[in-house]
Parts: C-alpha cells; structure tokens; sequence
C-alpha cells in the first residue's frame, strides 16, 4: 500500500498554511503503508509539474492532496475538479490565470477516485466537523486536483484513486476570533491521519 500526501505553502499574504504543518507532522509518524508526504509551493505550473513526477515515480495507490480554506469551519471531501484556471490573485510565482482552461480540449470537470463515503463516515464517527464539497474552486488547488485525475485518466491506472480534501485555517493563527473559525490544529491532523488510515484498510482494485 502506497500513499502520496501534500500540502501547501504559504500564499497570497497567509503567514501559514496549515496544510504544511499537517504533511510534516504525518510524515514522521510511525505507520503500516508507504507515505510519501510533501509540500508543494502554490503554483500553477511547479505544483502540476510536481505531482505528476511523483505519480510516475511513486506508482501510488492513492493520492491525496491537502489545502486550506480560509473562513471554513469543516473538513470538506472536494467531489470535482473543473477544467478552469480562475482566481483573482496571482500564484507564489506572480502568475495571474483568469479564465483559461487547465488542459485545452480536455473534460470539463473530473470526479474525485477516493471513496469519499468511507472517508465521511469515518471523520463524522470521530466528531470531526466534516462536509462534501462541489468542487475545489479555481486556484492553485483545483489547478492540482485536476491534474491529478488527469494525469490518471490519460495514463489508464485504474487502480490508483485521487482527490482533495480542503481543510480550514488553524484556529492557532486567527488570533481573538479563533474561537469562531477555523478547527485546531491537532483536530486537522487526526483528521488526515484517520483517512489515510481509512484508505490504507481499502486496497484499490489494479486489474
């Protein structure tokens, strides 16, 4: 069993991202499945170059891929990635991508391969504040979920399941309303941890 984590860097004016700490703390962890966990800068064309790199290199069985929502106040299991490039700050190498697609006369939108029922089921049994989500918006994040699924479609691995899970800013780093928003810390990094678990006990069928 194989398992591809990442996260994120700091971004547009974010002194944190709770994403890094989440990867680094899960890394070092003692586990019973492969990990590869990494945090990727928060750029159209490193992060997409990066991944699939690492899907060539690792041959994973899933791939999950992390980043933060700031203002949520759950867990949300993206359920598709749309074909579009959309945001109204620049990436972490001052790219500014409005409205043009991902990968030109590719699918409009793909739906994430993680079993996302199981993965709810599990953080809501743990009263972690979990919710789906439509798709991943149209930044940085979506840009990867996208080319994740992507880059598995094109390449026929049947057998590797991907996707996305947005997870809140820290409730360390909101300072007086930190109570209101965000999740702590250590909630996220249980949360993470239990669906890797969760998928680790779920071998994805390779034939």
């Amino acid at each position: 069993m194989s398992i591809i984590l990442t996260g994120f860097e700091p971004f547009g004016g974010l002194k944190v991202n709770p994403t890094s700490n989440i990867v680094r703390q899960l890394a070092n962890e003692p586990r019973d499945f492969a990990l590869h966990a990494e945090v990727l800068p928060t750029s159209y064309t490193k992060s997409g170059t990066r991944i699939r790199a690492l899907m060539h290199e690792i041959q994973p069985d899933y791939v999950v891929a992390l980043g933060v929502a700031n203002g949520r106040k759950h867990i949300n299991l993206e359920r598709f990635a749309v074909n579009i490039n959309d945001a109204s700050i620049a990436d972490t190498d001052d790219d500014l991508r409005q409205g043009v697609p991902i990968v030109p006369n590719a699918p409009p939108a793909y739906r994430a391969s993680l079993p996302l029922e199981a993965l709810y089921t599990c953080l809501n049994k743990a009263n972690i504040p979990v919710r789906y989500s439509n798709h991943a918006g149209a930044y940085v994040c979506n840009h990867l979920m996208y080319t994740m699924l992507h880059n598995i479609a094109q390449a026929k691995k049947r057998g590797v399941r991907a996707g996305f899970i947005h997870v809140p800013m820290m409730r360390e780093a909101q300072g007086e309303k930190g109570a209101d928003v965000g999740l702590p810390l250590t909630q996220m990094i249980d949360a993470v941890r239990l669906c890797l678990q969760a998928l680790a006990q779920t071998q994805p069928d390779r034939g």
